[in-house]
C-alpha cells in the first residue's frame, strides 16, 4: 500500500514512517518543518528518514492548493500525524491551533474525497479531550465536552469534523487519543525532555503540585505498534468512525519520571515548585480495551524501561557525557 504520512519529520510520525518503511510500504511524507521547537530536530529525523520509499514533500496541511496537488498520487491510506501541538502555547498563539488542527482536519479530509483508492483516514487526536473529567480510567465512552485547553478543543473539533465527514461522504475513519508519548527522538517541548534539558544543565526543573500530578507516559514503540494495528483495520463501509485511546494504562508521578531521569542521567535535578496552571489536568490514564480488543495491542514497556532508553538517545544526540 501507499501511505501519505502528515507531520513525517515530528516525533510520532518519524517513527511511524519508519515502521512503515521497515515492512515494505511505500510513503510519502509531509511536514512544514515549523519552528514551533528547534528545528534541526526535525532536520535529522527526515535525514535518517531519507531512504528506499520514502518521497518528502514540504507542505503546510491548511494549504488546499499543496495537498490537493497529491491527489493524483496512488494513496491507499493517510495516517494524518500533523498538527500544532502543545497545551500551553495553545495560550500563546490560539490561531495557530484554528489552523493546523481545524483547518487542517478539513484540507486533510477533503483531500481523502479527492483519492480513489483511499482504504482509511487514520487520525491524531488526543488525551486533551479528556479534559476535566474526573472518572478513571478515561475510556471512549466519556462525555469530553469539558476541555482545559484550546489545544483540546480543536483536537475535539477534529473528532467531530471527521464524524461529519463519514456520515455524508462515508470517508473510512479512525481517530486515536495518544497519552504522553515519549521515548528516542522526541519533542523538545515535552516535560520529559526538558527536565532531561534542565538536569544535564544543573538549572530548575519546574514541578506542579509538588510532582504529585500523574501521567499515562507511554513508551513510542508502543505507540507505532498500535497506530500501525489500527491503520491496518478499516471499519466496515457504512460504519462510524472510530475514536481510540492509545496508552500505557498506568498512571504514574511526575516524580516517579524525575527519579528515573536523574538515576539515567547520573545527575541531581533541582526542583523549583510552583501551582499547577489552569490548563494542565491532575491525572491522565488510559483505558485501552477498545484498542486491545481491534488490534491485540497491549503495551510492554515500563517507564523504569523506556526512560533509560530515552536518557541513553539523549546523550548521545546531544553530545553530552555523564
Amino acid at each position: 500500500m501507499t501511505v501519505l504520512v502528515t507531520g513525517a519529520a515530528g516525533f510520532i510520525g518519524y517513527h511511524a514512517v519508519q515502521a512503515l518503511l521497515a515492512r515494505g510500504e511505500q510513503v510519502i511524507g509531509v511536514d512544514c518543518v515549523n519552528d514551533y521547537y528547534d528545528t534541526r530536530l526535525k532536520e535529522a529525523r527526515l535525514a535518517r528518514l531519507s531512504q528506499p520509499g520514502f518521497t518528502f514533500v514540504k507542505a503546510d496541511i491548511s494549504d488546499r492548493e499543496a495537498m490537493f496537488a497529491l491527489a493524483s498520487a496512488d494513496i491507499t491510506h493517510v495516517l494524518h500525524l500533523a498538527a500544532q501541538a502543545g497545551v500551553r502555547y495553545s495560550m500563546i498563539d490560539p490561531y495557530a491551533y484554528i489552523t493546523a488542527n481545524v483547518m487542517g482536519q478539513v484540507v486533510m479530509l477533503e483531500l481523502c474525497r479527492k483519492l480513489p483508492r483511499l482504504a482509511h483516514f487514520t487520525y491524531a487526536s488526543s488525551s486533551s479531550v479528556y479534559g476535566l473529567n474526573r472518572c478513571l480510567p478515561f475510556a471512549e465512552a466519556d462525555r469530553v465536552d469539558t476541555p482545559s485547553s484550546l489545544y483540546a478543543a480543536t483536537k475535539r473539533s477534529g473528532e467531530l469534523i471527521s464524524h461529519a465527514y463519514t456520515h455524508l461522504y462515508g470517508v473510512p475513519q479512525t481517530g486515536l487519543r495518544f497519552f504522553t508519548v515519549y521515548g528516542p527522538w522526541g519533542r523538545p517541548d515535552m516535560a520529559y525532555y526538558g527536565f532531561a534539558e534542565a538536569i544535564m544543565a544543573g538549572t530548575p526543573i519546574t514541578l506542579y503540585e509538588g510532582g504529585r500530578l500523574k501521567r499515562d507516559f507511554t513508551y513510542i514503540d508502543d505507540i507505532i505498534a498500535g497506530v500501525l494495528g489500527a491503520l491496518d483495520r478499516p471499519p466496515a463501509q457504512g460504519v462510524p468512525p472510530r475514536v481510540l485511546n492509545i496508552g500505557n494504562h498506568r498512571s504514574e508521578t511526575v516524580t516517579r519520571l524525575v527519579e528515573l531521569l536523574e538515576l539515567s542521567l547520573g545527575r541531581r535535578a533541582v526542583v523549583r515548585e510552583v501551582p499547577r496552571p489552569a490548563a494542565d489536568v491532575e491525572e491522565t490514564w488510559a483505558s485501552v480495551d477498545a484498542i486491545g480488543a481491534l488490534t491485540g495491542y497491549a503495551p510492554t514497556t515500563p517507564l523504569e524501561v523506556g526512560i533509560p532508553r530515552f536518557a541513553s538517545w539523549f546523550l548521545d544526540f546531544h553530545g553530552t557525557g555523564k
